[in-house]
Protein backbone atom coordinates (compact mmCIF):
# COMPACT_ATOMS: atom_id res chain seq x y z
CA UNK A 1 0.00 0.00 0.00
CA UNK A 2 1.20 3.52 -0.71
CA UNK A 3 0.07 6.90 0.59
CA UNK A 4 0.29 9.92 -1.70
CA UNK A 5 0.31 13.59 -0.70
CA UNK A 6 0.43 16.44 -3.22
CA UNK A 7 2.04 19.82 -2.62
CA UNK A 8 2.72 22.94 -4.59
CA UNK A 9 -0.57 24.20 -5.90
CA UNK A 10 -1.48 27.85 -5.81
CA UNK A 11 -2.68 30.93 -7.64
CA UNK A 12 -0.53 32.08 -10.55
CA UNK A 13 -0.89 34.24 -13.63
CA UNK A 14 -1.07 33.03 -17.19
CA UNK A 15 2.41 32.30 -18.51
CA UNK A 16 3.82 31.47 -15.09
CA UNK A 17 5.31 28.16 -13.98
CA UNK A 18 4.49 25.90 -11.07
CA UNK A 19 5.91 22.63 -9.84
CA UNK A 20 3.69 20.12 -8.11
CA UNK A 21 5.13 17.44 -5.85
CA UNK A 22 3.65 14.10 -4.88
CA UNK A 23 5.30 12.53 -1.85
CA UNK A 24 4.85 8.79 -1.57
CA UNK A 25 5.09 6.80 1.65
CA UNK A 26 4.58 3.18 2.50
CA UNK A 27 6.19 1.87 -0.66
CA UNK A 28 8.44 3.45 -3.27
CA UNK A 29 6.71 4.94 -6.29
CA UNK A 30 9.01 2.92 -8.57
CA UNK A 31 6.79 -0.07 -7.79
CA UNK A 32 3.94 1.61 -9.67
CA UNK A 33 3.01 3.35 -12.84
CA UNK A 34 2.30 6.92 -11.76
CA UNK A 35 -0.04 9.49 -13.17
CA UNK A 36 -1.01 13.12 -12.68
CA UNK A 37 -4.67 13.89 -13.17
CA UNK A 38 -6.71 17.04 -12.97
CA UNK A 39 -10.36 17.84 -12.53
CA UNK A 40 -11.99 21.15 -13.21
CA UNK A 41 -15.47 22.01 -11.91
CA UNK A 42 -18.14 20.27 -13.96
CA UNK A 43 -15.60 18.25 -15.93
CA UNK A 44 -14.38 14.69 -15.80
CA UNK A 45 -11.05 13.83 -14.26
CA UNK A 46 -8.41 13.66 -16.98
CA UNK A 47 -4.88 12.33 -17.06
CA UNK A 48 -2.36 14.98 -18.01
CA UNK A 49 0.87 13.00 -17.56
CA UNK A 50 2.18 9.64 -16.46
CA UNK A 51 5.23 7.42 -16.42
CA UNK A 52 6.00 3.75 -16.17
CA UNK A 53 7.53 1.97 -13.22
CA UNK A 54 11.11 2.68 -14.20
CA UNK A 55 10.33 5.91 -16.01
CA UNK A 56 11.13 4.71 -19.52
CA UNK A 57 7.62 5.29 -20.86
CA UNK A 58 5.84 8.61 -20.47
CA UNK A 59 2.41 9.86 -21.43
CA UNK A 60 1.22 13.43 -21.91
CA UNK A 61 -2.18 14.70 -22.85
CA UNK A 62 -2.15 16.73 -26.06
CA UNK A 63 -3.29 19.78 -24.13
CA UNK A 64 -0.10 19.87 -22.06
CA UNK A 65 2.56 18.46 -24.39
CA UNK A 66 5.58 20.72 -24.53
CA UNK A 67 4.49 22.58 -21.38
CA UNK A 68 4.30 19.95 -18.63
CA UNK A 69 6.99 17.48 -17.58
CA UNK A 70 6.61 14.55 -15.21
CA UNK A 71 9.63 13.27 -13.32
CA UNK A 72 10.55 11.35 -10.22
CA UNK A 73 13.22 11.34 -7.52
CA UNK A 74 13.74 7.87 -6.10
CA UNK A 75 15.84 9.14 -3.21
CA UNK A 76 13.01 11.42 -2.09
CA UNK A 77 10.27 9.01 -3.17
CA UNK A 78 8.60 11.96 -4.84
CA UNK A 79 6.99 12.48 -8.22
CA UNK A 80 6.91 15.94 -9.77
CA UNK A 81 4.86 17.74 -12.36
CA UNK A 82 6.62 20.78 -13.77
CA UNK A 83 4.07 23.05 -15.40
CA UNK A 84 5.26 25.87 -17.65
CA UNK A 85 3.42 28.46 -19.71
CA UNK A 86 0.30 27.95 -17.65
CA UNK A 87 -3.05 28.89 -19.13
CA UNK A 88 -6.38 29.70 -17.46
CA UNK A 89 -7.74 26.41 -18.81
CA UNK A 90 -5.17 24.58 -16.69
CA UNK A 91 -7.13 25.63 -13.61
CA UNK A 92 -8.19 22.49 -11.74
CA UNK A 93 -7.54 20.30 -8.75
CA UNK A 94 -4.51 18.18 -9.52
CA UNK A 95 -4.11 14.65 -8.20
CA UNK A 96 -1.33 12.11 -8.34
CA UNK A 97 -2.20 8.45 -8.53
CA UNK A 98 -0.56 5.04 -8.53
CA UNK A 99 -1.45 2.00 -10.64
CA UNK A 100 -0.46 -1.21 -8.90
CA UNK A 101 -1.13 -3.51 -11.85
CA UNK A 102 0.27 -2.13 -15.09
CA UNK A 103 3.90 -1.38 -15.88
CA UNK A 104 3.08 1.49 -18.23
CA UNK A 105 0.93 4.59 -17.55
CA UNK A 106 -2.62 4.71 -18.82
CA UNK A 107 -4.93 7.69 -19.09
CA UNK A 108 -7.92 5.98 -17.48
CA UNK A 109 -8.60 7.00 -13.90
CA UNK A 110 -10.23 3.65 -13.07
CA UNK A 111 -6.85 1.91 -13.58
CA UNK A 112 -5.32 3.78 -10.66
CA UNK A 113 -5.74 2.37 -7.18
CA UNK A 114 -4.18 4.95 -4.88
CA UNK A 115 -4.85 8.67 -4.96
CA UNK A 116 -3.66 11.75 -3.18
CA UNK A 117 -6.03 14.33 -1.74
CA UNK A 118 -5.42 16.84 -4.53
CA UNK A 119 -3.97 20.33 -4.73
CA UNK A 120 -5.68 23.34 -6.30
CA UNK A 121 -4.05 25.14 -9.21
CA UNK A 122 -5.64 28.40 -10.31
CA UNK A 123 -4.34 30.32 -13.30
CA UNK A 124 -5.62 33.87 -13.74
CA UNK A 125 -5.69 35.60 -17.11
Amino acid sequence: QVQLVEFGGGLVQAGDSLRLSCAASGRTFSNYAMGWFRQAPGKERECVAGFSRNGDITYYADSVKGRFTISGDNAKNTVYLQMNSLKPEDTAVYYCAADTVRYYPTKDAYNYHYWGQGTQVTVSS
